[in-house]
């Protein structure tokens, strides 16, 4: 079941979509504010994300373009949910980076139907899996094989590797690693870098994988199947 992660300070609003979208099938997360919905992106990321416009603090608007500069959360689908009705509006919100545009007061069988045709649109654009040699990663199983054996790591590992192997060969530091798969908004130490490094490493090693995440001195990581 897909999962939606409803940003909307309006707990009226929040309920309403929350019971709509329960009906339909769909898992459903609630957040009154981009920090609220940012501690549930840490946890796990959404299929899709429905967006007011006039949240508190941050604005929804401002909010969904922080989360497009960012490479974990860019292709992230986005609902804009808003008051703001004239045609400039939606225009600058599309502009934003939004994928659709609802306004209030909406109908919750439109809303549905507004998500199902997003989802498939963007269902054309996932990367199946990733692979070297035998160790493949398929981001939408959400799982890590080599051979015909599945390999145990936690969400942070899963999510360090699928950058490292949709970028390989190439050096990142310790703080472009921080900003790609941590996103800018997770305040965290570089020294956190490294020990998830340590953690895949130690997923990796039983299948003799664990070498191609390389450490480059003073510089910071790359994974690579050649050696140096």
């Amino acid at each position: 079941m897909p999962k939606i992660l409803i940003v909307e300070d309006e707990e009226a609003v929040r309920l309403m979509a929350g019971f709509a979208l329960g009906r339909a099938g769909f898992q459903v997360d609630e957040a009154e504010d981009s920090v609220s919905a940012d501690k549930a992106l840490s946890t796990s990321q959404p299929d899709l994300l429905l967006v007011d416009w006039m949240l508190p603090g941050i604005s929804g608007i401002d909010w969904i373009k922080r989360l497009k500069r960012e490479e974990t959360t860019k292709k992230l689908p986005v609902i804009m949910l808003t008051a703001r009705a004239q045609e400039s509006d939606k225009i600058y919100g599309l502009d934003s980076g939004a994928d659709d545009y609802v306004t209030k007061p909406f109908s919750p069988r439109e809303l549905v139907s507004r998500i199902n045709a997003v989802l498939r649109r963007c269902q054309t654009d996932k990367k199946e899996e990733y692979t070297s040699g035998d160790l493949i990663l398929n981001p939408e199983a959400h799982s890590v094989t080599a051979g015909s054996k599945e390999l145990d790591m936690g969400p942070t590992e899963f999510r360090l590797l699928k950058f490292f192997m949709s970028h390989p060969n190439r050096v990142y530091s310790r703080e472009q690693l921080l900003d790609f798969v941590w996103g800018r908004s997770h305040f965290v130490e570089e020294r956190t870098v490294d020990v998830h490094v340590l953690r895949l490493r130690k997923s990796l090693s039983p299948h003799g994988y664990d070498g191609l995440i390389q450490t480059v001195r003073g510089v910071g990581y790359r994974f690579s199947d050649k050696t140096g």
